[in-house]
């Protein structure tokens, strides 16, 4: 009862919000580059505000890099831009509050799986962007910000993961699965805690590729691109296929049961695995235990194709609630391209969500090829359902149930919760 009571309570605060969002003439608001259109239909140069606002989120590195940026926006274009360091996971709570009353920002910072979220509040603009505007942004980091088919948000950054090796144990970097395969017959003991190959196999952020690449899915999507929470194909056909190959790597020992993120890294770190996947968070750690034997490069393929990687976008929303509409896409756009992007990750070193910026570094680099494949976490609210019973689902394949079995009793709980969810 008390579930339920909550969602109706949300719904509503839901539907107060909507009520309360600005009313705007729609000619003109959808015009980028600092521009308006006035009723003949003439571009005219919109009218420059006192000054544009952005909250930034709370990582020194990050507020180092827009102050830089922001710096040079305000000599190209004549705006200060205030900067207020503000934690991304507390910022939709302050802009529901402030927006209204005129105290938000032009511009917040979001990653993507908060989407959904954001627009179902009102608190997000509805954008257009130009073909010319997205060239350089990555296809998977704007679909990132597009909600329904619907463009919401400038994507900024992405991450994702790839495979690390220890060259001291692994001579050349593994191309496909079989590949890895052979490298875990060869080195694992597992009397001994030596592994060819090791990864979080109850996660399903990590598992992900395996099922995409055997025709498993998620959410299915329509041609718009917009997620259709109640077909779900994680017990499908091909979703049996991935999990179990990834079973047999558990009978085979090659990988041990109960493994996470704390053994796995623990036992590369001494040097007793040949092959990990995990993200870039783990670089400096590994660089400092393996040196330079540490080698990173994209995920082996598994039937020939490139396997498609989760990935998470953070990127830049419009407040519904902004009088400087034109001034604050043009900045969004500023703050994102090729030349800012690069400042960014020389200071925060997070990775550009563009393909027209070189990564000078090796390690990097191998993540920045990888998100090129890689595919956003879904961004509506029924993903929130689907990790807990698929970490479940696993922990039971990789002790030896039954796959098809445990899948089904998944999808059956993702739904059960998503119906309750939207109910």
């Amino acid at each position: 009862m008390k579930k339920v009571l909550g969602t109706v309570v949300t719904l509503l605060l839901v539907l107060l919000l909507a009520a309360c969002g600005p009313d705007r003439e729609e000619t003109g608001d959808t015009d980028t580059g600092g521009t308006d259109t006035d009723n003949g239909g003439t571009e005219v140069e919109a009218e420059k505000p006192e000054e544009l606002t952005m909250w930034v989120n709370d990582e020194e590195d990050q507020l180092d890099a827009y102050e830089m940026i922001a710096e040079k926006f305000e000599e190209e274009h004549g705006i200060p831009v205030k900067i207020t360091e503000f934690s991304m996971l507390d910022q939709m709570d302050a802009i529901s509050l402030d927006g209204p009353a005129g105290r938000g920002p032009d511009l917040f910072f979001q990653p993507n799986d908060r989407l959904g979220q954001a627009v179902l509040e009102g608190l997000a603009r509805e954008i257009e962007l130009t073909e010319e505007q997205l060239e350089g942004y990555t296809e998977g980091a704007i679909q990132a910000f597009s909600y329904e088919g619907v463009q919401y948000g400038i994507p900024a950054v992405t991450e994702t993961y790839a495979l690390y090796y220890n060259k001291d144990l692994v001579d050349e970097a593994p191309q496909t699965f079989e590949d890895i395969e052979t490298i875990a017959a060869d080195l694992t003991n597992a009397s001994n805690d030596e592994y060819g190959f090791l990864m979080e196999a109850t996660n399903f952020y990590y598992l992900y590729p395996f099922l995409d690449a055997y025709g498993g899915y998620v959410f299915n999507q329509d041609a718009d691109g917009a997620y259709d929470s109640k077909d779900v194909g994680l017990a499908n056909a091909g979703s049996i296929e991935a999990a179990e190959r990834i079973q047999g790597w558990f009978n085979d020992g090659f990988i041990p049961t109960g493994i996470n993120g704390d053994i796995m890294n623990g036992l590369f770190e001494d040097g007793k695995v040949g092959a990990v996947i995990s993200g870039p968070w783990n670089i400096p750690n590994y660089q400092a235990a393996l040196g330079d034997s540490l080698a990173v490069v994209p995920l082996p393929m598994i039937n020939d194709e490139p396997l498609a990687s989760f990935s998470g976008v953070k990127g830049w929303l419009i407040n519904e609630y902004t009088e400087n509409y034109e001034w604050a896409l043009e900045l969004a756009l500023y703050i994102t391209n090729a030349e800012s992007s690069l400042t960014y990750f020389e200071t925060a070193a997070e990775l550009p969500a563009r393909t027209d910026v070189t990564i000078d570094d090796e390690f990097m680099a191998s993540f920045s090829e990888q998100a090129e494949f890689a595919v956003p976490m879904p961004n509506i609210p029924a993903m929130s359902q689907i990790w807990g019973p698929m970490e479940d689902a696993f922990i039971h394949i990789t002790q030896g149930s039954d796959v098809t079995e445990a899948l089904e009793d998944a999808v059956q709980q993702i739904e059960a919760d998503i119906e309750l969810q939207e109910s």
